[in-house]
């Protein structure tokens, strides 16, 4: 018995050292599916909870982690699915939020599909080689090289599109300082 309880009191420490090292990333990559820093802590707790709760391979680092993220993005799926059946919208929509700076990269970002998305994150923030991405989203390394190439494709246009835009507003509000000088 006593051995018993040695062993899911080793497990509890070790679920809890996981939880403690990679809380940073479940919650960054919730956060770049959600847009939301609540929803991204509630999709924290959700896989946290499935860490206790599944059969989480603990003792390989480097599984654990792809497992991690995949948990993490099928928990900010299932939200989205979530979400549209009930036709909610988040309540930031209506109300005045304070003025928070995001990166314009980051922005673009979001507005990519998820699988475009997904993949560019995995990649560049949390430096998941092709292979890795391609282990932890079930899909073959060429879909995830072709995914990685067309959306390196389509944030470059919308970067450049924000980009024009910029310069537009720019040579509009000097091109009315002229006007009002003569």
């Amino acid at each position: 018995m006593e051995g018993n309880f040695a062993g899911k009191e080793n497990r509890s420490e070790m679920i809890e050292k996981v939880i403690r090292t990679h809380a940073d990333m479940i919650y960054r990559i919730a956060y770049q599916n959600t847009g939301n820093y609540d929803d991204a802590e509630d999709i924290l707790q959700e896989v946290s909870i499935a860490l206790i709760t599944k059969n989480a391979p603990l003792h390989d680092e480097e599984y654990l982690k792809r497992w991690l993220v995949r948990v993490t993005v099928n928990k900010c799926r299932d939200m989205h699915r979530h979400r549209k059946r009930l036709k909610t919208e988040p309540l930031e929509e209506h109300t005045d939020k304070a003025a928070e700076t995001k990166s314009e990269i980051w922005e673009e970002l979001f507005s990519l599909p998820e699988k475009y998305r997904i993949v560019l994150y995995l990649y560049y923030y949390e430096n998941f080689t092709i292979k890795d991405i391609a282990l932890t989203l079930k899909k073959s390394v060429n879909t995830v090289s072709s995914d990685l190439q067309r959306a390196r494709k389509k944030l470059k246009i919308l970067i450049t599109e924000e980009e024009d835009r910029d310069e537009n507003k720019q040579t509009d509000k000097s091109d009315g300082s002229r006007k009002g000088t003569a």
